[in-house]
């Protein structure tokens, strides 16, 4: 099927996509022609390095998508990447985790805030940034300079009475018609000017407009002025100065060891440094040092909103006029991609590829740390238990609840010692009422063994070590079902959180390992993550509960309004609260007098300030 498939190539451009025996797709590539490129994994000369041998032996089948242009194509692959996450593919690890400032320009009067992704809203984000506690501060100093407003609501109605950030001069309180839509905006142009790294022309506008104030005699307005310029040249002072001649430059240079590639890149506004990110790339082994970078560039300006006018790279891309054109796409003007060779832009390279060196050799000593600390702690384990080898898959059970209401249970996974959190599943109590764990655990063990029986994908795993929070009746619960389901030789144990005592099956008398052992230190880092995650489980149902009842306090509201708005509102009591009447009254079979109701019995104490 496989050569049928190659003797059928088109020479044309798109993607292709090869999978394994068992359809998993593990490398994406594109290309400009698509029957030579293909074909030319499968030819001596190109298979010479060990990591596309081992691609090859691999590749049971293939598929391909054909795209109009070589951009095209390379759009697609990146999204693909991403997607399916190929293991063949240099890919991006850490990029998810990194918060994003975003300005919501598509309102009439925007906002900003951090949030973890982007979406297409018409909003504008900067980010992602590595040092959240620098944005954080980024956000704290530009809310003290710019008054803007900070309720979540897009649309509001005017109100009589500003907010409590309005007295205290964190807010212009465009609601209460205090600031023109002009003004406001003004305000909102010059943090964009910030965020962009162009603080000498927000400086400049900020000098023009405190000296206009002082002439017109308005000293208070022109007091106001003086304190933002104070603020941002604060900040401004902490920019390192590179050179004068730079606008705005990235500069990325990397390091690598066997299987791991640190990519380091400085933001350059204005002349000024503003900052760094560090990406770890997996999957680089036997990868040439030019597709590293172009797959960096590739999947990391696809998730950034702010394409600079120049890119600083240590060589040469073979695939430099595509990106150019790409990149020269998404920034809306010209792009330059340069090597340079000598002068202050090269000792920029060098320098960024030093602190890329540092990173990576920190990491590979921390990830050195870390195997080291997770085996000696899994050999303690293993030890302890008597058990025949390390338990390399630990799942950790827990239950939550307030009472007997909303009760939970989670299930947490660690592998190698590492928690895996795709892995984790959680379970909401159906056959008991009350408070009873012992019930409940039961419940949970039956539903987990069951669904291992039955071979569905999320439970076939097995572990080698099962821990459930609780003591000896915890423990009880949990192996008369394993033991009736046919999982009783899997090892299990009770971990009673009062004296951290181990508690085994058959054995009267509790196991106690030394508070400073290794492996002590990982079965509490085990349980607590179990508990962490059925609270945060018990909390969200709670709160669906508690926004349920407090509507069915509202007179005019019945069962198929309380449905439509607690589908509307994502069963969420803060969103409700912060919606506008208006809003409410948007909702499929909410009139606007009961949309007045629901909006009145959530703001009582400003109607009651109103009379």
């Amino acid at each position: 099927m496989l050569d049928e498939k190659l003797k059928n190539l088109p020479a044309s451009t798109g993607v292709y996509l090869m999978k394994d025996s068992q359809g998993t797709i593990i490398y994406v590539g594109k290309a400009l022609n698509l029957k030579s490129r293909v074909k030319s994994y499968f030819l001596s000369q190109h298979a010479d390095s060990p990591r596309t041998k081992a691609l090859v032996k691999k590749i049971y089948d293939l598929e391909y998508i054909l795209t109009d242009s070589e951009i095209e194509a390379l759009i697609l692959e990146s999204n693909l990447i991403k997607e399916y996450k190929p293991k063949y593919n240099v890919r991006l690890t850490d990029d998810k985790s990194y918060p994003f400032i975003r300005i919501t320009i598509q309102e009439d009067y925007p906002r900003m805030e951090i949030v973890r992704s982007r979406k297409k809203d018409g909003a504008r984000y900067f980010g992602p940034y590595t040092n959240t506690g620098a944005v954080n501060e980024t956000l704290r100093i530009l809310k003290k300079v710019f008054p803007i407003r900070s309720c979540k609501q897009s649309n509001f109605t005017k109100r009589e009475r500003p907010c409590l950030n309005a007295h205290i001069a964190r807010c212009s309180a465009p609601c209460c018609g205090q600031i023109t839509k002009e003004e406001y905006h003004k305000m909102i142009n010059e943090i964009l000017l910030f965020l962009e790294g162009k603080q000498e022309n927000l400086l400049k506008q900020l000098n023009t407009r405190m000296g206009k104030a002082a002439e017109a005699l308005e000293f208070e307005k022109a007091a106001e002025i003086r304190d933002q310029l104070q603020a941002i040249q604060n900040v401004i002072a902490k920019q390192k100065i590179v050179s004068k001649n730079f606008v705005d430059i990235d500069v990325i240079n990397y390091a690598r060891s066997i299987n791991l590639t640190c990519v380091q890149i400085f933001f350059v506004r204005q002349g000024k440094v503003l900052g760094r990110d560090r990406f770890f790339l997996e999957g680089t082994e036997g990868t040439a040092e030019e597709e590293i970078l172009s797959s960096f560039i590739k999947q990391y300006y696809s998730q950034v909103d702010y394409t600079p006018v120049e890119i600083l790279l240590p060589e040469t891309l073979e695939d430099e006029n595509v990106l150019k054109t790409w990149l020269e796409g998404k920034r809306g003007g010209r792009v330059h991609i340069r090597v340079p060779k000598l002068g202050e832009k090269r000792a920029l390279i060098e320098l960024v590829g030093r602190n890329a060196v540092e990173s990576l050799q920190l990491e590979i000593g921390a990830a050195a740390t870390r195997e080291n600390t997770s085996r000696e702690a899994l050999e303690q384990i293993a030890e302890a238990l008597h058990l025949h080898e390390e338990p390399q898959r630990i799942e950790c059970y827990d239950i939550s609840h307030i009472q007997g209401a909303e009760t939970v249970a989670s299930m947490v996974v660690f592998e190698d010692g590492r928690a895996n959190s795709s892995k984790y599943r959680r379970f909401r109590i159906k056959s008991v009422i009350g408070p009873d764990d012992f019930a409940s655990m039961a419940e949970v063990m039956e539903r987990r063994f069951q669904n291992a029986l039955k071979d569905d994908e999320k439970f076939r795993e097995l572990p080698n070590l099962v821990v459930i929070d609780g003591g000896k009746g915890q423990l009880s619960a949990a192996r008369e079902v394993m033991i009736r389901l046919g999982y009783g030789h899997i090892p299990t144990v009770g971990l009673a959180k009062e004296n951290e005592w181990l508690f085994i099956e058959g054995c009267s008398d509790p196991l106690i390992l030394p508070r400073n052992s290794k492996g002590l230190c990982l079965m509490q880092r085990i349980r607590d993550e179990a508990h962490r995650f059925a609270l945060t489980y018990h909390r969200l149902l709670r709160g669906k509960r508690n926004l349920s009842s407090v509507l069915d306090e509202i007179p005019g509201i019945g069962p198929k309004r309380k449905k439509v708005l607690l589908k509307n509102f994502g069963m969420s009591l803060k969103k409700m609260m912060n919606a506008s009447c208006d809003e409410i009254a948007e909702v499929e079979g909410i009139n606007a007098d009961i949309a007045q109701k629901v909006w009145e019995f959530f703001h009582p104490v400003e109607l009651e300030n109103d009379k």
